[in-house]
């Protein structure tokens, strides 16, 4: 394989999975404050992508794929909000442990990332372009 057009299959993927990961990370944001809908539930858990490095053995580029979308199970905040339909006897409510500041420092790396991939496209374009513009002459 051209090495061009792998590094771009490579920034390729990595601008599909670093939009992923955003979706993911806006979807912690947007629940951060949701509450269950009955006592006893549990209200939304947060999530996090974790990838994996794959060897094309056949070009010999490693690419990254998507491992897995995970839930963090167990961990919620309780909360003192007796009038909430979610309370429980002792008026405590449980809520997702989202930290915003967490959050917006995941989202802040993964912009990072998506800006990297998209500028390494953008640089083998440009390559791209000017092998075919000596080509012509």
């Amino acid at each position: 394989m051209d090495p061009l057009k792998g590094a771009m299959q490579v920034s390729g993927t990595g601008l599909a999975l670093q939009s992923l990961r955003m979706r993911v990370i806006s979807e912690n944001m947007a629940n951060a404050q949701v509450t269950p809908s009955k006592p006893g539930d549990d209200p939304y858990q947060r999530k996090y992508v974790s990838f994996a490095s794959v060897l094309d053995r056949q070009s010999g580029i490693t690419s990254v794929r998507l491992n897995d979308i995970n839930h963090v199970k167990g961990e919620f905040r309780l909360i003192n909000d007796p009038d909430n339909i979610a309370a429980d006897e002792n008026g405590m409510v449980k809520m997702p442990k989202v930290d915003m500041y967490t959050e917006m420092a995941d989202m802040r790396e993964t912009i990072r990332s998506y800006e990297a991939n998209l500028n390494a496209i953008r640089q083998a374009r440009e390559m791209i372009t000017m092998a075919i513009g000596m080509m012509k002459g």
